[in-house]
């Protein structure tokens, strides 16, 4: 009677396991809806890689999205925090940097310089990264920025925790990039100490990684990674549905909210799984190639005919939606000839997980 995530454990975790050794020093990410699994099961995860012992650092540190993220992490991980949207002097980022108790494992995106000041007349003994500018052109510190925060730094005893680069997707090797982004860390003359040859990145490959730490033999390179790590297997991974309720149709049939008209015999399906879960909800393409365009062309011309593919399968094959999907559940037309299933046969479907909701998440 509900969307499932059903894992295969052992596989997971082997994977898991796996990714860590693939990338030392990993920071794992969970953030959002904790990519389908919620956050907590991300932490009490987190821990128990940090507790297989093995390379120095990896998983002592969790990185979340935003500071309301922390309570629902805090108490399940016990290692460091780093919030990955820069402090800003408002909002929740405030709440989070005056509780003492969480003071001491939280580690600052710092972005701005007015906002490392502001941060450090708050809180002299807290812990931050300063991230530097880089082609993402989101967040960051230009080279003149850096050189006058590292500046200001000198003396102080200020918990510099490193340098974070956030780089683009799909963009070829960013080796040249972190090269010459290196060259400016090391021009602005950081107060020493591990913190000032230390690098938290996001979106390298174990290849680039490599690279740079035979380039950067003097920098410890902090990889953080999300989706690769928690939905690197997919074959680990199934999400199915129940069906609910099966009607069958004539052409010509009313039915459902609008009224909508059957336009041929076959059945209608119910099955578990709505908006409220994300079903029928899409991001934004990234896909600016021919075949991207194509697909959205197709969907398009499908949706002004009534026709909609949805994410639910049978038999192997992308059933369409009868009308748009309801809050909790979902209405499928299935043609005459097709195999009609029974009352309580689970389904598979295709989600995108960092925008889905499960009402069960089973990892065996």
């Amino acid at each position: 009677m509900s969307l499932t995530l059903s894992v295969d454990g052992e596989r997971w975790r082997t994977h898991l396991r796996g990714t860590a050794e693939r990338f030392p020093g990993l920071v794992p990410v969970a953030k959002g809806n904790g990519y389908g699994f919620t956050l907590g099961r991300l932490a009490r995860r987190t821990q128990w890689l940090h507790d297989q012992e093995l390379a120095p650092t990896t998983a002592d540190a969790l990185a979340v999205g935003t500071y309301t993220e922390l309570p629902e992490v805090a108490q399940r991980y016990a290692g460091s925090l780093l919030v990955l949207t820069p402090w800003r002097p408002f909002g929740p980022a405030l709440d989070a940097t005056a509780d003492a108790h969480l003071a001491r494992r939280l580690v600052h995106t710092v972005s701005r310089p007015e906002d490392l000041t502001d941060l450090l007349e708050r809180r002299p003994e807290a812990r931050f990264v300063l991230e530097r500018a880089t082609s993402m052109q989101r967040h960051g510190l230009t080279a003149r920025q850096l050189w006058a925060v590292a500046e200001s730094l000198r003396g102080g005893g200020a918990h510099l925790e490193g340098v974070a680069l956030h780089l683009p997707l799909g963009q070829g090797t960013h080796v040249t990039e972190v090269d010459r982004l290196l060259n400016d860390v090391v021009g602005a003359g950081l107060p020493e100490g591990p913190g000032a040859r230390t690098v938290w990145v996001s979106h390298l490959s174990a290849a680039e990684l490599d690279t740079l730490r035979h380039r950067w033999p003097d920098f410890t390179f902090r990889p953080r990674i999300g989706t690769s790590l928690w939905l690197g297997d997919r074959d680990a991974l199934r999400v199915h549905a129940t069906v609910l309720d099966v009607h069958a149709v004539e052409r010509g049939d009313a039915f459902g909210y609008r009224g909508r008209t059957a336009p041929k015999s076959g059945h209608l399906l119910v099955v578990s799984g709505g908006t409220a879960h994300g079903i029928g909800l899409e991001a934004p393409t990234g896909d600016l190639g021919l075949r991207g365009r194509a697909g959205t062309l197709a969907r398009g011309g499908l949706d002004a005919l009534g026709f909609v593919r949805s994410p639910f399968s049978i038999d192997g094959k992308q059933r369409l939606f009868a009308e748009p999907p309801h809050m909790q559940a979902s209405m499928l037309f299935l043609p005459g000839g097709s195999r009609v299933p029974r009352v309580g046969e689970e389904i598979d479907v295709r989600v995108r997980f960092t925008i889905t909701t499960f009402d069960r998440v089973l990892v065996d």
